[in-house]
């Protein structure tokens, strides 16, 4: 080999190694079970390195198994940096996925400690209820109206785990299982019978103006319905595909949360929190306090 093809080489592997070390394997069982205890403990676990898609799915899915333990049944489940804002600050371009456990999802006017969680937020977000399992099969916002019964707003309450939460990225977010916490639901809106009325509530999802304000009416943040994937159903889309290939089959009954309307936002003792969707047919405003 010639000095030339041997710094080829060289760098070749530097490169490899380079590219290797920026990112973890998938955390070990003992590192997912600390995770678990500080979730539970509602205290901050240690960063972990960025991860791969590959080592943040491996990595929710050890957490899922160790949450279903003290959570019990899944109710739902959540995509995920649906937002571009939010995919920004988290580095990635794509959205992730967690699970929804049963009590995490509670009626409008509840009540929460401000330490919900060990990194405590909140943001404007929406769910869908599913009708029928069919719903894997839609690839248009139109026909995902066809698989679900209800449209319901939401003020979700995230808790990013980490002692860093900036420093996560993409999968690491995947990772902690979204920072599934709690959540806040308002009056369903049923989703209507006839053609022309679906083609206006889709375009009234991707239209509304979401607001969250104070007890006061001073605005804390907004977004529009297109913030999420240009619309809304759009991540009900991304979601069934992406269970799909991990052999999870939607069933009637279950919960979807689309993602962020709003930045993500610190809650502190005393705050109302009221998120209203304006611009959308029927739809009241949900409210969450903190204490």
């Amino acid at each position: 080999m010639t000095m030339k093809q041997t710094l080829i080489v060289l760098a070749a592997v530097a490169a490899t190694l380079a590219t290797t070390g920026a990112h973890a394997e998938c955390l070990s069982d003992a590192q997912v079970a600390a995770l678990a205890a500080h979730y539970e403990a509602k205290t901050p676990a240690p960063n972990f390195p960025a991860l791969s898609d590959v080592d943040g799915a491996c990595t929710r899915a050890k957490l899922n198994s160790l949450l279903a333990q003290r959570l019990g049944k899944v109710v739902g489940y959540k995509a995920g940096l649906t937002n571009p804002a939010v995919q920004k600050r988290f580095n990635t371009d794509k959205p992730v996925w967690g699970k929804l456990y049963e009590g995490m999802v509670q009626p409008s006017g509840y009540t929460t400690p401000t330490a919900f969680g060990a990194r405590p937020l909140f943001e404007a977000d929406m769910l869908v209820r599913v009708k029928d399992a069919a719903i894997h099969q839609a690839r248009t916002p139109y026909e995902v109206l066809q698989h679900i019964d209800q449209v319901i707003p939401f003020i979700e309450l995230p808790d990013l785990m980490v002692q860093a939460p900036p420093q996560l990225n993409g999968p690491g977010v995947g990772a902690i299982n979204v920072g599934a916490r709690l959540g806040v639901a308002g009056q369903p809106i049923a989703v209507p019978a006839t053609r022309g009325e679906r083609y206006a509530l889709l375009d009234a999802l991707e239209r509304m103006t979401v607001e969250l304000a104070d007890a006061s009416g001073a605005l804390l943040a907004s977004g529009k319905g297109s913030d999420i994937l240009g619309q809304p159903l759009n991540a009900v889309v991304w979601l069934a595909q992406a269970l799909q290939q991990e052999g999870i089959t939607l069933q009637p009954g279950d919960l979807v949360s689309l993602g962020s309307f709003s930045p993500l936002l610190p809650p502190r003792p005393g705050l109302s929190v009221t998120a209203t969707y304006w611009g959308l047919p029927g739809a009241q405003p949900v409210q969450v306090h903190f204490k």
